[in-house]
């Protein structure tokens, strides 16, 4: 039987998901008729952001359908794995929109730290979390992994993120600063998607009071909408 707060934990990492998938695949849709390549790219920033809560939700589901947790490791890989494929997007997108001249030279500098996140996360994942990797009631909550601070996956997460808010966030909003009009508007919503982004990601790590985290990603559930708001055109 499911617990309440895995209910919580559960039930809000599955709305992210939906959401993102949901809007990311109508992204790609608006833009194979409208052939918008950023619109493409928007898209699949959605869905790789949104599959980032994919541990707890399939761990949501193992428990409500099979009464237990899906392995540690599985959870930890679903997680996280896509945030390589989730922050080359979104950095592609913003070198698009901020910085087209430069944006192969951000790009390639941000794959080379996704490559060396994802081989540590896959070939180092037991000394990237703390141990051990479980539930708090095995079989009716969700598994909580959290980072090893001194581990180069934590490190490079850490980055990503600052990265995200400072070009992405931050740089959006400056952009809205310099435009008018429906252009402004746009930027504001791409930025306040970001920084949604960011801040939902960072207090879900850190904050350790289940009823937080449900209203963070309530909030975070949004992310695509304000993504698909700034691009839809």
């Amino acid at each position: 039987m499911v617990h309440w707060e895995g209910f919580l934990d559960g039930g809000t990492a599955t709305l992210i998901v939906l959401s993102s998938v949901i809007f990311g695949l109508f992204s790609l849709y608006k833009s194979i008729k409208l052939k918008a390549k950023l619109l493409t790219i928007a898209g699949f920033t959605m869905i790789f952001v949104g599959f980032l809560w994919l541990g707890p939700t399939v761990d949501f589901f193992s428990i409500l359908i099979g009464g237990s947790n899906i392995d540690p490791t599985v959870y930890v890989l679903l997680s996280y794995l896509w945030v390589a494929p989730a922050l080359l997007f979104a950095i592609y997108l913003g070198g698009e929109l901020l910085m087209p001249k430069r944006k192969w030279i951000l790009f390639a500098i941000f794959v080379v730290l996704g490559v060396a996140f994802e081989y540590f996360l896959w070939f180092d994942t037991v000394n990237s979390f703390d141990q051990p990797v479980t539930a708090t009631i095995p079989g009716e909550t969700i598994i909580d992994a959290s980072f090893n601070t001194g581990h180069p996956t934590f490190l490079l997460v850490a980055l990503f993120l600052v990265s995200a808010l400072v070009l992405l966030g931050i740089g959006f909003a400056i952009k809205a600063k310099q435009s008018t009009g429906i252009l402004r508007k746009k930027f504001i919503y791409l930025s306040i998607g970001f920084i949604i982004f960011v801040l939902s990601g960072a207090f879900d790590a850190i904050i350790p009071v289940i009823l937080i985290i449900g209203i963070v990603r309530v909030v975070m559930a949004t992310f695509a909408i304000w993504m698909y708001l700034g691009l839809k055109t």
